[in-house]
């Protein structure tokens, strides 16, 4: 039997704030809830891939700290949030006077996920599972949080994130701390001591940078 995202995700979850952003709320797993026990084969025979949209992570709640406290980065523009998740990021954006925000994540129940999320918050998002990487739609600010958790993703995003930033996008990205994140060409604009959960990091504050990202010294 098919499983249902949105009833999924409503059975699983439960609607709070991230602690670094309490202005937004989102439908997020806890330890209350069997989602967050569930191993990657468990999740794999329902057909749900692992489930980032189900939490808030450092990354993405340090980059929408630093917009809903600065909205002019993002008020009246075109804005992409990249690898969306639960559209946090996305809906600090639409809560900060963006024109049009674009929340963008490869995985269906992100999709499901967001658009919650957004009812939640009563802001307006075009969602998309759409692969995005290596298009450009014109944006005029693209968000990226906590995207360079690995090599492979790293190599295969950064080139594009530097081609959108010569064309004149502002290319901001959140990131905790993780190995592959760049250190050339990325210009510091804040740094967050973000609370998250040592079920998911490897300690209780993650030390979270906001970053434009600019061309290569």
């Amino acid at each position: 039997m098919k499983t249902d995202p949105e009833r999924f995700i409503l059975d699983n979850t439960a609607l709070s704030t991230p602690p670094h952003v309490p202005e937004i709320a989102l439908h997020l797993a806890d330890e209350a809830h069997e989602l967050w026990l569930k191993t990657e084969d468990e999740l794999e025979a329902i057909g749900l891939p692992p489930p980032f949209w189900a939490f808030a992570w450092a990354g993405g709640q340090g980059l929408a700290r630093h917009i809903l406290d600065n909205p002019d980065l993002v008020a009246g523009k075109m804005v992409l949030d990249f690898a969306s998740g639960s559209g946090l990021v996305a809906i600090a954006a639409a809560m900060s006077g963006a024109r049009s925000v674009l929340a963008a994540d490869i995985d269906p129940w992100a999709a499901t996920a967001a658009r919650l999320n957004a009812g939640a918050n009563t802001v307006d998002l075009d969602i998309t599972a759409a692969d995005l990487v290596g298009t450009d739609d014109g944006w005029d600010v693209v968000l990226a949080g906590d995207v360079f958790y690995d090599r492979s993703m790293t190599d295969l995003v950064l080139p594009w994130f530097r081609s959108l930033s010569r064309r004149g996008a502002r290319m901001l990205v959140g990131d905790p701390g993780r190995a592959y994140c760049p250190r050339d060409g990325m210009e510091l604009l804040a740094t967050y001591q973000v609370a998250v959960t040592r079920a998911l990091e490897d300690s209780e504050i993650k030390r979270t940078s906001v970053y434009r990202l600019t061309e290569c010294r």
